[in-house]
């Protein structure tokens, strides 16, 4: 018997079953790699400029984040300075729809002396509606013939003396409230007296002080009240008068 053609076991390719070929084909084992480094010689192309970037921006954001701590640091530094400084900062919170100065009676007033420094306040407010009341007086005196410049003196008026009224004794006693400080209970009773002052000679409004009807005070309402009842209403100085008074008898008992 010929054995010559015999197939040799040793010979046999082996067949691998792929399972993801359609009708479960064969694949020669010749086919397959052969070697255990050779899966690991593909090469993975990766762009340079696209790891410049990130590092770049890591680079950046690094620069950035220290900047802010930096900057953290500052902030908190001068913070405790001030803080041992006893230098104290005030918020803007009145009015509250458009706050222009600090104000908190409840907070940082002793209770003894929040009814005074209420009626403080009322005070300010007093005189601040009063020059703007003075104002639309003099604007109404104006259209019904008055000229101009009387009305251009109340605007005057109402700019410079409602800031420095806050500036020159309301803000004073309100530190001197706070603080206790005999140097501003000093300043505040000198500036305070002064604006006393003004307020009777403005309720008065005599003219070798004011030029015309500029100031609404009695006689200048004499002298209009024929003509105009609105225009010749007299100021509400008195009002104001009147919460002084309240205030210097609260500060006597």
């Amino acid at each position: 018997m010929n054995r010559h053609h015999d197939p040799n076991p040793f010979d046999e390719e082996e067949e691998i079953v792929n399972p993801f070929s359609k009708g479960g084909g064969r694949v020669p084992a010749a086919s397959r790699p052969v070697g255990f480094g050779q899966s690991l010689d593909a090469t993975v192309d990766i762009p340079l400029d696209t790891m410049n970037d990130s590092s770049q921006k890591q680079r950046k954001l690094a620069d950035w984040e220290a900047e802010l701590r930096k900057k953290e640091m500052d902030i908190k530094r001068r913070e405790d300075a001030i803080a041992k400084s006893g230098v104290q900062i005030d918020d803007k919170n009145w009015p509250p729809f458009f706050p222009i100065i600090h104000h908190d009676i409840a907070n940082e007033i002793p209770v003894h002396a929040q009814k005074l420094q209420y009626l403080a306040f009322a005070s300010w407010l007093g005189i601040v509606l009063c020059l703007v009341f003075n104002v639309i007086a003099t604007m109404v005196c104006w259209i019904k013939g008055g000229g101009v410049k009387i009305f251009f003196l109340a605007t005057i008026y109402a700019l410079i003396g409602c800031p420095l009224s806050y500036v020159l004794w309301y803000r004073p006693l309100y530190r001197a409230m706070r603080t206790d400080s005999a140097l501003k209970f000093g300043w505040f009773f000198f500036s305070y007296l002064i604006h006393i002052g003004f307020c009777i000679v403005a309720a008065i409004a005599p003219p070798i002080f004011f030029h015309g009807k500029s100031l609404t005070g009695v006689l200048a309402a004499i002298d209009v009240i024929s003509d105009s009842v609105l225009a010749g209403v007299r100021a509400i100085h008195p009002f104001y008068i009147r919460h002084t008074h309240k205030i210097l008898k609260s500060w006597d008992s």
